[in-house]
């Protein structure tokens, strides 16, 4: 599916826009023309020949139809096309997973971009996608944290025929990481990504219940060939008081095993996490606390580098962990906490500007497990954010953003190739809107 799925898609596009019948089709459509200029400086103290960054700017067009029903027989039909571009404007020529990297010549490339369709069709309110995918489930996750998306390619189905409830089914072939120009196969970061033809692929199926207002919960397993196969378990609370506060709390459980020729080796990982946010008039508040369980099986970091909570190779982010940030802390044993707050300017008077600061520390890592260097005892990590973001509220560069976002990792006692850092990254993004 992989080296078609492109194909089929266009020229099921062009079948679809043959035989539409319906005005819907153009008229519920939505074009967008988005840019975003990106910058990204990485600096480790211990080590700068380590240091990355570079400043590029982007364009993308997000064409989405609406539907057309296929005579009578209740089948609507469109078509979404995605296509992104980048080009550098300046950088180290260093592997910064924004932008790809040339080994053979040691340095990163000046341009490169990508472009996907998705076929869609529903009936009533199923609808199942082919193509290109953007998923945002607690086993997959599609990443908008540097220039261009990591997206996905395969099948996706969801139903929210029944009532309270979504049914999600989907088959992943491959995955298109932020700083690549093809879909490569599955693997387990922090190998590189490739096209070897181990990995079939991803099977994911999942449903959410709607209990009341109030509660809800969500089941998800992944079975990832050759890799690893997860369960996941959420429980989540939401209430709203009468002074307009607002409270959200959750637990979600995930379960990480090896599977079929376990090519990664053996996987045991548990992870628990737990969050709760209350939003206060312009304050809003979080805390998480998570901790890792679990062997972590026969292929630890000492030998490979790969994380103990199974991540997809172009390192794709799991926001179901509370406590995930540039340190992820899903070490071996780690337990960590977290906490957020933010300010929305907006009842000072300055509409469109907000600001989150987050901090996060996480202790009892297995250092003698993870550690290339001999380390033993307990190791200890911690991270801190800090985001200002702003959007322009009105006016003729309404919808003109800015954002900065400055990191600040501390490791003590983990993996001695490892050096603290500190990052910045700025935004700048416009979308035009058709």
């Amino acid at each position: 599916m992989r080296r078609h799925s492109l194909w089929i898609a266009m020229v099921c596009t062009s079948a679809t826009l043959a035989t539409a019948a319906h005005a819907d089709f153009v008229k519920d459509s939505n074009v967008q023309l988005k840019f975003k200029n990106f910058y990204l400086d990485r600096q480790y103290d211990d080590l700068p020949a380590k240091n990355w960054g570079s400043w590029s700017q982007a364009v993308t067009l997000d064409a989405k139809s609406g539907y057309s029903e296929i005579g009578d027989t209740g089948i609507q039909v469109g078509v979404d096309l995605l296509a992104q571009y980048a080009v550098r404007l300046d950088g180290r020529d260093t592997d910064d997973y924004v932008l790809p990297y040339n080994k053979a010549e040691k340095k990163q490339e000046r341009q490169f971009g990508k472009v996907g369709a998705t076929l869609k069709a529903k009936v009533s309110q199923t609808e199942l996608r082919i193509g290109e995918l953007l998923p945002m489930t607690p086993v997959l996750f599609f990443d908008p944290s540097r220039q261009l998306l990591t997206t996905y390619n395969g099948a996706w189905l969801e139903s929210k025929d029944i009532k309270n409830t979504k049914l999600t089914l989907g088959y992943i072939d491959s995955i298109n990481a932020r700083y690549e120009n093809q879909p490569m196969d599955l693997g387990l970061w922090p190998k590189a990504l490739n096209n070897d033809g181990k990995v079939d692929g991803m099977y994911v199926a999942g449903v959410d219940y709607q209990f009341n207002p109030n509660w809800s919960a969500s089941y998800f397993y992944a079975d990832v060939d050759n890799l690893y196969r997860q369960n996941y378990l959420g429980i989540n609370y939401k209430t709203a008081f009468k002074n307009q506060a607002k409270f959200d709390t959750h637990v979600r459980v995930f379960d990480n095993r090896e599977n079929g020729d376990a090519l990664y080796g053996e996987i045991d990982n548990q992870a628990l996490s737990l969050g709760a946010n209350l939003n206060y008039g312009p304050h809003s508040f979080g805390l998480g606390y998570q901790q890792m369980f679990g062997d972590h099986g026969s292929n630890p970091s000492a030998k490979t580098g790969e994380p103990y909570f199974p991540t997809l190779a172009g390192w794709v982010p799991q926001p179901y962990l509370d406590n995930w940030g540039v340190a992820s802390f899903i070490r071996k044993d780690e337990q960590s906490v977290g906490a957020t707050y933010s300010y929305d300017f907006k009842d000072a008077g300055i509409n469109g500007l907000k600001a989150t600061a987050k901090y996060w520390y996480g202790w009892n890592v297995d250092s003698a497990y993870e550690s290339v260097n001999t380390l033993t005892g307990e190791g200890k990590e911690n991270e801190f954010n800090f985001i200002l973001n702003y959007v322009v509220p009105e006016g003729k560069l309404k919808g003109l953003g800015f954002q900065w976002m400055f990191i600040d990792v501390n490791f003590d006692n983990i993996n001695g190739q490892t050096s603290d850092l500190q990052e910045h990254r700025i935004a700048t993004t416009y979308t035009y809107k058709f």
